[in-house]
């Protein structure tokens, strides 16, 4: 049952509802999916009083503007913003009463890429194979915001949870991936395993939530054959033609014909969620 509904006055440059994601379903070919920042997409959900898989918005670079139909709490966070209601300086990382019919207006990041929106009892769109979360690849779940969308919001059922001081990561500097070589890194020459994880690489600005792209040498081949399609991960470290290692992140498609060197370890993700274009990238060996 939904209790009230949010009514979105500036969608900004993509913002998608967000869960912990769809998980199970790969051999349909259908992705994870999910909030590309786990960590903020729980404390958010935890601040707010929700259960931690509640579907919160998720914003890129410039935020958003939403008017609830009726009163809420609400938090926001991940990439720091400023945040304010119905143009008042409101706390951005701590719970914030809304007013019904006031406008929660979450401004442009300060640092990193995208901000975590949850209200209390979450948004309560239909799931879709388990899931409400917004897919950018395969299209399950609802469509990306547009300015007018409007959400159903859930009965809150919990507290917000008071905190003087709550201790989120800053946006990296600099971002360290750990990696574990294959499961094709022999498609490669030694140089180019050697170049992986020995130079530094940058955030490309075309990277999305299907992948972080980046920008640095390229990695030659040992193998210059085609190989069939496989099975993809979360993580996986890709390799197209031009040499450009592209890491897959939650919205990555399920199988893949180019080679994978190297599967990112999962916790070093979220850090890949904030890093905006231009951020140094050293991958490292954790091991084979």
């Amino acid at each position: 049952m939904t209790d009230g509904a949010l009514a979105v006055i500036r969608a900004g440059a993509l913002t998608t509802v967000q869960d912990l994601g769809r998980y199970g379903h790969a051999h349909l070919g259908v992705p994870r999916s999910g909030a590309l920042d786990l960590p903020a997409l729980r404390l958010v959900n935890r601040l707010v009083g929700n259960p931690e898989g509640a579907a919160v918005l998720e914003t890129t670079l410039d935020g958003c503007a939403v008017r609830p139909r009726r009163a809420v709490t609400a938090v926001v966070a991940g990439a720091p913003c400023p945040v304010s209601v119905d143009g008042r300086p409101a706390a951005w990382g701590a719970p914030v009463r809304v007013p019904a019919g006031a406008v929660l207006d979450i401004g442009a990041a300060v640092s990193g890429v995208r901000g975590y929106v949850a209200f209390g009892g979450g948004i309560a769109v239909e799931p879709v194979l388990g899931s409400r979360s917004t897919d950018l690849l395969s299209g399950l779940g609802p469509a990306p915001l547009r300015d007018g969308t409007v959400l159903p919001l859930g009965r809150a059922s919990g507290r917000a949870v008071p905190a003087d001081a709550v201790p989120f990561p800053a946006p990296p500097a600099e971002l360290v991936l750990r990696v574990r070589f294959g499961p094709r890194d022999d498609w490669f020459t030694d140089a180019a395993l050697r170049t992986l994880v020995t130079r530094v690489y940058r955030v490309s600005s075309a990277s999305n939530r299907i992948g972080l792209r980046t920008e640095g040498p390229s990695l030659d081949r040992a193998v210059t054959g085609e190989l069939p399609s496989e099975g993809l991960v979360t993580g996986a470290v890709q390799v197209p033609p031009d040499g450009s290692p592209v890491v897959f992140l939650a919205d990555h498609p399920t199988t893949g014909g180019y080679p994978v060197v190297a599967v990112v370890r999962e916790r070093d993700l979220a850090a890949a969620a904030q890093a905006p274009p231009g951020t140094p990238v050293r991958f490292t060996a954790a091991g084979r």
